[in-house]
């Protein structure tokens, strides 16, 4: 390609002639993007747009067409992948020269230069910038076992990191910080103190260390800010609004001499709160830069225009977002299929099928990485070829995860002091740590099982010991068992479940647990299958021909791909939790936040789909794929996922007074029925059978009133909807009368 040289005006080019040269295909509103130059400006692109297409051509415009020099031009984007490929883009059009003199950076190598000119300008070096991530782990390991006295997770620490990015990112108070660590039961502000003063004390930065002292130095140095301002005189940000609140900070003070600035990104896309993206910043846009230009990119050219109707319809009920409506460029294709389903446990079944046939580029895309877990568990036992995108395996050491193999453990291991001291205060011994603590010396020193011990030898009231024997029973059975009846065992019999509830601790976890539970034979089968997936998971090699895709919605965001299924799109799943008639409630702070960022995550997710667009449904449907359809809302309050069993009916919107007033009474014997029918004797193996049946089916069938819906399973008690009306019942009354079959 031709040397430019832009200082000579006559080598400037007209639009006509750059559009021409470089043979240039956009349409009216991304044109006018490309000629928003000497302004801020906001461009809101939605997906499928072509944003990435629009930078690149913008920087060739303002290069060949308004004679600016490449050196003073800064593009910041999201990841360094971003920054490689953008770069490539730019070189494919306008030559490897020329892309060679333009700035490509991420927010914090944009940081690191500014860190290093003051270096130069201070001659002190200064903190070195800790790329090491196991050092960092362990220092955080360190820290958590001192303050909290029990050694963290994978998870834990994982959550830990999370929180300090978080911290540094909002710039939040303490206050603000012990609110978060109140919320989630750790001392975050002590842990946080911690982890600042041991980098300081080492002279180490973390990445998030590094824009905040950089931030700090363009504060309090008028020369380092002029300096970078002469050097970046045009700015353009890419994914602005996944944007943290400080990197903005950072922009703005790049930005103010010259107020050229350029961003482009859409606040329905932002999904990274947890890491403290700032799409606020897109909406006070205007407010922060003055004389500002706000422009729309509203084509989307990925979907095919039933997708497109349908994702714009779901996203105009968010509240906080600039007004503007996705159109299709394309002309509609296939329907958006509901795939309705038993239950949620029927997905990773379908989804196997799917894989075996794919001859298109196939995404399974879903909230948390833990959903995907059975469904590799089938596929690697099938032997069906996927690939899988950022997999994390924290699920395998999460606390839940870690609980329930450790009572297995335990049945294993009578003797064992350690792991029951872990785990005896999560099961129904209703022993204190004194106690415990009592009943393992016993245990050691005559040589016998810990329950033992307790029983015969310890400090333990008649009702505990009581306990005690029910749990030493439980435990033998439990290695008896299959490993769905186990695990059932823990969950429902022992108090595990109980244990969360008071814990306040997700149970989440135990429906994926119980899931891979239900293939293998015996509780001990469970927990090698468990280590053996995390192994799998871990060195599954990354094969690019494979055309079935295994990916978090966050890791899918800029991707498309031919077919879509959206996984657990339920109620109490995804979303958590469901703000009812949320268009017109009055709903805000945190809550509200949480809710329109799960929105977003939807929205993202079905939106990475080019011709076909497959939803899960189980139950009464989802909220969200209700929304998305058009379909007239049945579910109106929160639901949780009941092990499987997801539980929203339309009686439940009504009062709690009125709800259960045309409810059935279920404890009547049938019509056909003699009322002196002889109460039959339910064994507890054929009690765990029914209970297994229900859980995987999500139905009873009484021999009256015919198919009903389970909503909810408290204990033996269940909630059921029979053609509209819901009541309550015992399982075990009903098996007794043979009221059910």
């Amino acid at each position: 390609m031709e040397k430019l040289l832009v200082e000579n005006k006559e080598k400037i080019m007209t639009l006509q002639e750059f559009i021409t040269k470089f043979n240039v295909k956009l349409n009216k509103q991304q044109l006018e993007a490309v000629q928003s130059v000497e302004k801020p400006t906001l461009l809101l692109a939605v997906p499928g747009s072509g944003k990435t297409t629009v930078l690149v051509t913008r920087l060739g415009y303002m290069i060949y067409c308004l004679g600016i020099r490449p050196e003073e031009i800064l593009t910041v984007t999201y990841t360094v992948a971003a920054t490689n490929d953008m770069r490539k883009r730019f070189a494919s059009i306008f030559g490897d020269e020329l892309a060679a003199r333009l700035e490509f950076r991420t927010i914090n190598g944009i940081c690191a230069k500014i860190i290093g000119y003051c270096e130069i300008c201070v001659g002190k070096k200064a903190f070195d910038l800790l790329t090491d991530e196991s050092y960092k782990t362990k220092l955080l390991s360190a820290i958590y076992t001192e303050l909290i006295h029990q050694y963290p997770t994978e998870s834990d620490l994982k959550n830990i990191s999370t929180l300090i990015t978080y911290i540094k990112n909002m710039q939040l108070s303490e206050n603000e910080i012990n609110k978060i660590g109140n919320e989630q039961d750790i001392p975050l502000l002590k842990i946080y103190s911690a982890y600042c003063d041991e980098m300081k004390k080492q002279s180490l930065m973390d990445y998030d260390d590094q824009m905040v002292y950089a931030l700090t130095m363009l504060k309090v140095s008028p020369q380092i800010l002029e300096y970078f301002q002469e050097m970046y005189k045009y700015i353009c940000v890419d994914e602005a609004q996944d944007t943290s609140k400080i990197q903005h900070q950072i922009i703005a003070l790049l930005a103010s001499k010259y107020k050229k600035v350029f961003m482009v990104g859409d606040e329905d896309q932002s999904i990274y709160g947890f890491r403290a993206a700032y799409p606020e910043a897109l909406l006070s846009f205007e407010k922060n830069y003055d004389n500002a230009n706000v422009l729309l990119m509203e084509e989307n050219f990925r979907s095919n225009a039933k997708i497109v109707t349908a994702a714009d319809r779901f996203i105009q009920k968010n509240k906080f977002r600039h007004e503007k409506h996705m159109k299709a460029f394309r002309e509609a294709g296939t329907e958006i299929q509901k795939i309705h389903l038993k239950n949620r446990r029927a997905q990773y079944s379908y989804l196997a099928k799917v894989a075996e046939n794919t001859d298109v580029e196939t995404a399974v895309l879903y909230r948390d990485n833990e959903s995907i877990i059975p469904v590799v568990d089938l596929l690697e036992r099938k032997g069906i070829a996927y690939r899988i995108k950022n997999a994390d395996l924290t699920f395998f050491s999460h606390r839940v995860v870690m609980d329930i193999k450790n009572i297995i453990r335990f049945a294993m291991e009578p003797t064992n002091t350690e792991i029951f001291m872990q785990m005896f205060y999560k099961i129904n011994t209703y022993m204190s740590k004194a106690v415990a603590t009592q009943v393992c010396k016993i245990s050691q020193e005559r040589g016998i099982t810990i329950l033992d011990a307790a029983i015969d030898y310890g400090d333990v009231p008649a009702g505990t010991r009581k306990s005690v024997k029910s749990m030493q029973t439980h435990l033998k059975r439990m290695l008896e068992e299959s490993g769905g009846k186990a695990i059932y065992r823990i969950i429902h019999s022992m108090g595990y479940k109980e244990y969360l509830d008071r814990s306040n601790i997700k149970d989440s976890k135990l429906s994926i647990i119980q899931a891979i539970a239900y293939n293998e034979p015996s509780a001990l089968a469970l927990i090698n299958r468990l280590d053996e997936l995390a192994m799998l998971i871990k060195e599954k090699p990354y094969d690019n021909g494979c055309k079935f895709i295994l990916s978090t919605i966050h890791s899918s965001k800029g991707l498309e791909y031919d077919k879509v299924y959206i996984m657990d799109a339920v109620d109490g799943i995804f979303p958590e939790n469901v703000i009812a008639n949320y268009e017109t409630c009055k709903a805000k702070g945190e809550e509200a936040k949480e809710y329109e960022e799960e929105r977003r995550l939807y929205y993202v997710g079905v939106t990475r789909a080019k011709n076909e667009l497959c939803i899960f449904e189980f139950d009464d449907g989802s909220t969200f794929t209700n929304e998305l359809l058009g379909i007239e809302n049945k579910n109106s309050a929160n639901s949780s996922d009941i092990y499987g069993i997801t539980g929203i009916s339309s009686t439940r919107s009504m009062s709690k007074s009125s709800s259960y007033k045309n409810s059935i009474d279920l404890t009547k014997p049938t019509s056909y029925q003699k009322t002196e029918t002889k109460r039959k004797k339910i064994t507890e193996s054929e009690y765990a059978d029914k209970i297994e049946e229900i859980y995987l089916t999500g139905t009873v069938m009484h021999k009256k009133y015919g198919l009903g819906k389970v909503l909810k399973i408290s204990g033996d008690l269940l909630e059921i909807e029979f053609d509209g009306r819901v009541t309550k019942c015992k399982l075990k009354f009903m098996m007794e009368h043979s009221l059910i079959e």
